[in-house]
C-alpha cells in the first residue's frame, strides 16, 4: 500500500497548483518511508491511514531539506542534495511548504493526531537547535546527546506509531514507547555506520559526522575511555578535515576500546524492549521491523 501513500503526496504537492514546487518535489529521493510503512504496519490501510503517512513522509522530507542547509551538504543519497542544485533559498522555502502542507492537511485527519505529529515537529524543530548548539564544542555529555536524538529523529516515529495507534484503537502509550525507542535506535545505528562503513556505502564521506561537529555516542564512551594526552588529541580533532592517519587513529582506538561494540549493545537494549512490547500484542511484523533496525548495514 506505499503506493497508494506516494498517490497521496502526489495529490497534495498537486493541490498546490504549483509547477514549479511540484518539479522541485519530484527531483527529491524517495527513501526507506520507514514512517510510512510504520504507520500502515500498525493501524492498516483506510483512508485516514494513508493521508496520515502521506502528511508524516512530506513532514520528514521536509526536516531533510532543512537538515540539509544546516549541515551544508551537497548529497543526499548519493545524490546531490536540493540546496546543491538549486541553492539554499530554494531549499528552504520547499521545506517550509511541505511543513505547512501537511499541518493544513493533518486538520482533516482528527485533533488528537494533529496533536500528537505537531507536537512531534516541535521536538524535531529543538532537536534541530540544539544538533547545531552541540556542534560547536566538544560534547562529553550523554544525556545531552541523547536529548537531542530523541528530538531530532525519535520524536516523529514516536508520533508515527502514536497517531497510528489512535486511527487503529490500539493502546497509543505501548505503541509510542516503541516508536521512541525505534528512532533512538535508529540514529544510534546510524552514528555507528557513519564511523564504520566506506564512504561509498554513506554517501557521504566516512567520519563526516565528527568532521561536522557531531559528538555522537561513540565519541563520547571513547573519551570516557582514553587516557589524558589521548583525550587532548581526541578534542583536538573536532570539527576538523580529517586526514587519513588521524581517521585510522580514531577508527583504531574504538577499536581498541571497544566503544563500537558498547555502543551498539545500548541501541540493542532498546530495540530488545521494543520488541518483547510487540511480542506481547502479536505484533511479529512490527517485532521484526525492530530487528532489521539493528541489523542493517545501511
Amino acid at each position: 500500500m506505499l503506493s497508494a501513500v506516494e498517490r497521496k503526496i502526489e495529490q497534495f504537492i498537486a493541490d498546490l497548483n504549483d509547477k514549479e514546487v511540484a518539479s522541485l518535489y519530484a527531483s527529491l529521493p524517495q527513501g526507506k518511508r520507514l514512517r510510512a510503512k510504520l504507520i500502515l504496519k500498525i493501524a492498516g490501510h483506510s483512508l485516514a491511514v494513508v493521508k496520515t503517512a502521506a502528511i508524516v513522509e512530506m513532514i520528514h522530507a521536509a526536516s531533510l531539506l532543512h537538515d540539509d542547509v544546516i549541515d551544508d551538504a551537497y548529497t543526499r543519497r548519493s545524490r546531490p542534495s536540493l540546496n546543491a542544485l538549486y541553492g539554499n533559498k530554494t531549499a528552504i522555502m520547499l521545506g517550509d511548504i511541505l511543513y505547512s502542507k501537511g499541518f493544513l492537511e493533518l486538520n482533516n485527519i482528527s485533533p488528537d493526531v494533529a496533536k500528537i505529529v505537531s507536537n512531534a515537529v516541535v521536538q524535531l524543530s529543538l532537536g534541530e537547535l540544539k544538533d547545531v548548539s552541540l556542534s560547536k564544542t566538544f560534547n562529553t555529555d550523554k544525556a545531552i546527546y541523547l536529548e537531542m536524538i530523541y528530538q531530532k529523529t525519535a520524536s516523529l516515529m514516536e508520533a508515527c506509531a502514536g497517531a497510528a495507534a489512535l486511527l487503529a484503537g490500539k493502546d497509543k502509550n505501548a505503541y509510542m514507547t516503541y516508536g521512541r525507542n525505534l528512532g533512538i535506535a535508529f540514529q544510534m545505528i546510524d552514528d555507528l555506520l557513519d564511523i564504520t562503513m566506506d564512504a561509498e556505502t554513506l554517501g557521504k564521506p566516512a567520519l563526516h559526522d565528527f568532521v561536522e561537529g557531531k559528538t555522537t555516542l561513540p565519541y563520547i564512551y571513547l573519551y570516557e575511555a582514553l587516557n589524558g594526552d589521548d583525550k587532548k588529541r581526541l578534542k583536538s580533532l573536532h570539527a576538523k578535515v580529517l586526514s587519513e592517519d588521524e581517521k585510522t587513529w580514531i577508527k583504531s582506538m574504538m577499536h581498541n576500546t571497544g566503544v563500537i561494540q558498547k555502543s551498539y549493545n545500548e541501541a540493542k537494549v532498546l530495540i530488545e524492549e521494543a520488541i518483547a512490547l510487540m511480542d506481547a500484542r502479536g505484533e511479529s511484523v512490527l517485532s521484526s521491523i525492530a530487528m532489521a533496525m539493528i541489523e542493517r548495514d545501511f
